[in-house]
């Protein structure tokens, strides 16, 4: 079974990258923002439609960056293989959502969705000079964080 996941990777005009925490069934990630292509749904509308649940942000997708060109089983459900495709965003208003300074600083509405779903994320952007595979704690992710820090080393 495939599990795709559509990621956008958004750098604001500070030149930072913005990052999801999620503390998802007792572990933690910091992740890009996005998630799962829901039956019927291309994958430009799933980002849009991820970054307008997750953070009421309406986005335009840009450029293509990255699809998963190995295997990677989901650490969620081992008989799923995760496809993730990521796309450059930019944020088309001001950002609305909470945004926070360090890592997992979840507040309490946040943990109150954490005791209702078992899971719960927060947003914050890190600076560009701060920003590498280290970042992020996905292993596709990491990939992309690298194309993104070598591509882009001009910022």
């Amino acid at each position: 079974m495939f599990n795709i996941r559509v990621y956008g990777i958004l750098i604001n005009e500070s030149k930072q990258v913005l990052v999801s925490d999620e503390f998802i069934r007792g572990n933690y990630y910091t992740k890009f923002p996005g998630g799962g292509l829901e039956f019927g749904e291309g994958t430009r509308d799933c980002l849009k439609r991820e970054f307008l649940e997750e953070m009421n942000l309406n986005v335009e997708i840009g450029d293509h960056i990255y699809t998963t060109d190995f295997f990677q089983m989901s650490a969620f459900n081992p008989e799923h293989q995760i496809i993730s495709i990521y796309y450059f965003a930019k944020a088309l208003e001001e950002i609305k959502a909470p945004l926070r300074d360090r890592p997992f600083d979840f507040d309490e509405r946040q943990m109150k969705v954490y005791t209702e779903t078992g899971e719960t994320e927060t947003f914050r952007f890190v600076d560009w000079a701060e920003f590498s595979e280290e970042a992020v704690t996905l292993p596709i992710d990491k990939v992309v964080a690298g194309i993104i820090k070598a591509s882009t080393q001009k910022l």
